[in-house]
């Protein structure tokens, strides 16, 4: 039986499909006027305790020279290199289906995977997302890496959830994974 802890993916793109530029940068997200608003990340980060990004987008995170977004909550980040810990989080360098059972096995909330495009591609071949929400961002970048490179082993069904169109021109849509 799976757990109620589920692991969920809120992340942007841009409308071709890429979560960053060639060299990774994020710049064009603030294409999208917010006028304060959020987009449900409030809520939705709510209902997480546990998140796990891979190492390219902890240090990126870490370049903005903001406070760690994720303070308060476990953390881990997917490192070949890296281990131990620091200040924010936990380096993880095992196989990620071993870590989600692990987390899974814990009475806790939902478990956030925060991008990026390598560690999507290591969960969705083990098929260990739950919910899909992404943002979709009115540009076309020509090029970039990609949301979804086809590294994924196998075909997944989705069901949608919700979409939902802003003013700003920004489209959310969440899909939660279809398992027999």
């Amino acid at each position: 039986m799976r757990s109620s802890r589920r692991v969920f993916l809120f992340i942007a793109a841009s409308v071709d499909g890429f979560i960053a530029r060639p060299d990774g940068g994020i710049d064009w997200l603030a294409r999208v006027e917010t006028e304060g608003e959020d987009y449900g990340y409030a809520r939705f980060i709510e209902q997480v305790d546990t998140v796990i990004m891979g190492r390219h987008t902890y240090d990126t995170v870490l370049g903005f020279g903001l406070p760690f977004p994720h303070l308060g909550r476990t953390c881990y980040v997917l490192s070949r290199t890296r281990t131990g810990a620091d200040d924010n989080v936990r380096y993880y360098a095992g196989h990620p289906a071993e870590l989600v059972q692990e987390l899974r096995q814990r009475p806790g909330k939902h478990i956030f995977l925060d991008g990026g495009a390598q560690a999507l591609a290591a969960f969705m071949a083990q098929d260990l997302v739950d919910d899909y929400i992404v943002s979709t961002i009115p540009v076309l970048l020509g090029e970039g890496i990609p949301l979804f490179s086809g590294r994924q082993a196998q075909e997944l069904p989705l069901q949608l959830v919700s979409s939902t169109a802003y003013a700003s021109g920004l489209v959310q849509r969440h899909y939660q994974r279809v398992r027999s």
